[in-house]
């Protein structure tokens, strides 16, 4: 089985990687490239105090669950650039990448044109990172804990579509009920995508599920990278939910709101 997936470079998407490949015989890494040091670096978020101190609390939380920067498995060939220049590519220059069994899409940039219309066509899978479609855009997990919903803290594993995180859902991938932090709740939700994800690409199971199309009108919140000031960030640090409260947040979840729930 050959696997292409589109992705990033810290840790959570080494891992996805590196899960992957123990399913696949070849993996094909096409890594979009952003500084593993958010907040301390200006790229795709902006260098502050606040973020420098945000960010200290994802990067604990990231390696707690998904360890270090690392090297891929022998069994993965990558082709690595700066985030953004995926969509300048010819659609020639990822081959063999283009000859795989499935294609996944977690932390890469939108895609456009012709790449977008064959990975449609090849019913590629997403990974969002927020409960669609209560919550989509950026930082969505983020928002979630923001606005007072824990319990709405997820994935959702849908296909991909020329639309920003609008595709088709499969189904929701949710962290189990847990005394954490709120940084370690969202890498709890990741960790989940990818083993429910796993589970169902090992299985064979994935594309047995009836796609079901997102009700954009239960739409809770749509954010964007610009939303995510040092404001918000610095308010976030002084009122985010204590570990009790997650507990709690997540003990009361309806699941009956999400679709197929995948709980790791």
């Amino acid at each position: 089985m050959k696997i292409t997936v589109f992705t990033s470079n810290q840790p959570r998407h080494l891992s996805l990687i590196e899960s992957l490949a123990s399913i696949a015989d070849e993996v094909y890494a096409i890594q979009e490239c952003n500084t593993i040091f958010p907040g301390q670096v200006a790229d795709f978020f902006k260098r502050s105090e606040v973020m420098q101190e945000y960010f200290s609390h994802v990067l604990n939380a990231e390696k707690e669950i998904f360890g270090r920067p690392r090297f891929s498995p022998l069994n993965v060939k990558s082709l690595s650039m700066k985030l953004g220049d995926l969509n300048r590519l010819e659609l020639d220059a990822l081959k063999p990448g283009l000859e795989s069994d499935y294609y996944i899409v977690f932390g890469s940039s939108f895609i456009k044109g012709d790449l977008c219309d064959f990975l449609v066509n090849q019913k590629a899978l997403n990974i969002h990172m927020g409960a669609s479609p209560y919550y989509r855009g950026s930082s969505c997990n983020f928002w979630a804990v923001q606005e007072g919903n824990p319990d709405y803290v997820g994935a959702t594993i849908h296909l991909l579509t020329k639309g920003l995180d609008s595709g088709p859902m499969l189904f929701h991938a949710l962290p189990k009920p847990q005394k954490t932090t709120p940084f370690v709740l969202g890498m709890q939700a990741v960790k989940a995508a990818h083993e429910g994800l796993l589970s169902h690409l090992k299985s064979g199971t994935i594309f047995d599920f009836d796609p079901v199309t997102q009700d954009k009108s239960q739409e809770l919140k749509y954010t964007r990278n610009s939303d995510f000031t040092d404001e918000v960030a610095s308010y976030y640090l002084k009122t985010a939910p204590t570990p009790e409260e997650v507990l709690q947040s997540l003990q009361s979840r309806d699941l009956s709101k999400f679709l197929h729930p995948y709980l790791g």
